[in-house]
Parts: structure tokens; sequence; C-alpha cells
């Protein structure tokens, strides 16, 4: 089991927490343990498929493929979109991005920038033409054409590559994602950067990246249980579980060839895996290499277990 020191990102809007990162220049380090030191692409190098699984290994070779994130916005983050692999490699990128939002406790009752209360923006809620897009972006309308959610604990929503979205002040999220940093900047409503100018809007890359498909609902819907595995997300790049543990689990992984993920979103406990045990608390994210045949949870907590 390895847990990693996160890296710390201020930004306009607030800060991120990236406690799992194989991003090139951006990659956590082992916190603990005899491979602490080592980058997680340096102990996915070492360890090869007995880290990520053999089909993970060969699909991504020595770069882990997903990256776990903490975000905390105190004012409002861009409108923006992501690519996906298709467009992205058109770009000159390596691939797109695809994601998922899990909104944590602390946004509820948040007051940040005169919010009243935390909100999100998720895909489009009329639809509109590129060119359409392009004029709504000139003409600072933009935000018009995006569906709005109120947010509570738990909500979920899945992002794949294409969908318009936006975090809005007070809310708190864990996000899972592609391991790629390509944004495109739709919209940020005429801020500046510390030089006193307006941030750079990417509305060409933007206008081929999205997806102009109109659906009645973006949120996941799914009905809270304890002591249950109830899964929220299944798509080629991930698939995510929410754990909500009042009584201790023994998890099976003996037929998942693939590492896995453990992101506390509240309580604490502890994990349990050939013979080695660590503490799991709110905030904090372990991976557990592919070889491990099956974990005992214990304790009072609530986490999202995701795997490729």
């Amino acid at each position: 089991m390895y847990k990693f020191e996160p890296l710390i990102k201020q930004a306009l809007w607030g800060s991120e927490s990236w406690t799992i990162s194989g991003v090139q220049g951006r990659e956590t380090v082992v916190a603990e343990g005899p491979m602490a030191g080592l980058t997680l692409n340096e102990l996915v190098s070492r360890e090869k498929a007995l880290l990520v699984g053999q089909e993970n290994y060969e699909r991504f070779g020595n770069e882990f493929p997903l990256l776990i994130k903490f975000i905390d916005a105190r004012k409002d983050l861009s409108i923006q979109v992501h690519p996906n692999d298709e467009v992205a490699r058109r770009h000159g990128k390596e691939r797109g991005k695809t994601e998922m939002w899990y909104v944590l406790e602390s946004a509820e009752g948040s007051k940040v920038e005169g919010a009243e209360a935390p909100f999100l923006y998720n895909g489009l809620k009329c639809r509109i033409t590129p060119e359409q897009y392009k004029q709504m972006v000139e003409n600072d309308t933009i935000i018009d054409a995006l569906a709005r959610y109120e947010v509570k604990e738990g909500d979920v929503f899945f992002i794949p590559a294409g969908r318009i979205h936006s975090i809005g002040a007070g809310c708190q999220v864990v996000e899972i994602q592609q391991t790629c940093d390509v944004t495109y900047r739709i919209y940020d409503y005429k801020r500046r950067d510390k030089d006193g100018n307006l941030r750079q809007l990417h509305t060409n890359e933007a206008a081929e990246s999205i997806d102009y498909n109109v659906l009645p609902d973006y949120r996941t819907e799914y009905e809270p249980q304890q002591n249950v595995p109830q899964q929220v997300v299944e798509c080629p790049y991930f698939t995510t579980a929410i754990y909500d543990l009042t009584e201790p689990m023994l998890l099976d992984y003996a037929d998942l060839d693939s590492f896995i993920i453990i992101i506390c979103v509240k309580g604490e406990g502890t994990l349990t895996a050939d013979g080695e045990t660590t503490s799991l608390k709110a905030g904090e994210t372990v991976l557990l290499p592919a070889t491990t045949r099956e974990v005992k949870v214990e304790g009072t907590v609530k986490f999202l277990e995701t795997f490729a």
C-alpha cells in the first residue's frame, strides 16, 4: 500500500491538492516505506504490471493512468471543456480527458464570494451551434446555455470529454480523471492574471471539442446506502464505487487485474492487506498494487474506490 505527498496548487479561484499524479513534471512522491522518495512514475517503472496490472501496463507503459485531486473553489472556476482522445491528438496532445466529481460534505452551507449555495455547471441545457457558442462567448452570455446545479455532499457528476463544465464558489469536490492536464478555457468572467492581463481563452479549440448534445439531467443518480458498494461510474478510463461503512468489510480483488485507489472522503478507519495495516482518514488517498487480493476495511468511514 502506498501513500503520497500531496501536491498543493494555488490558483486564482482557490486551490487543488493532487494526491495521486503521474503528470510529467507534477508527479506525486511516495511518502513512506521502502519506496519513499520515488515519484509515482518511477514506482510504475520499477514495479510495472505488479503495480498497475498487465493490461494497464501494456496500455500506458510507465505513466500512471489516473490523476486524483481534492478541489476547493473559493471563487468560480472558468467555464471549460476537455478534448477527447481523437481531438487531443489532432491538437498535438497525447490524450484527452474524461473525469468525474464527487461533492464533499464541506460544500454544504458554504457561502463564498456571495454564493447563496454551492453550485456547479455541467452540460448544455439548450441546443446551440458552434457558431452560436462563439457568439455567446463574445457577448458574455455563454453561462445562459449551461445546466446549473446546486449541490450537496455525495452528489456525483460524470464529465466525459467534450462536456462543458465549471465548479462554483463554495464547492469542494474530489476529481478522478485521466492523466492529462489539457483544459480549454471557454469563459473566465473577464478576470485578469497577476500581471493585469485578461486570462487566455481557447475559443476555437473548445469549439472543436464540445459535445453539443443536450441531456435532460447530468447528475448521476444513485440511492445512498451503508455497508454496500455502490458503483456510480463505469467508463473506458476508470470505474468508481462509493462505500459508506459502519462495520468492517472485506474487499475482494482476486479477479481484478488493476491497481485500486481508495479515496477517503469522510470519517476514519484502517486498511489491512498482505499483512500490512495503514490508517485512512478524510482527505487521504491510498494506492493498492494490482497484486492485492483482498483488503479489510475497519472503522466508520466513507470512501471512493476507483481503478482502471
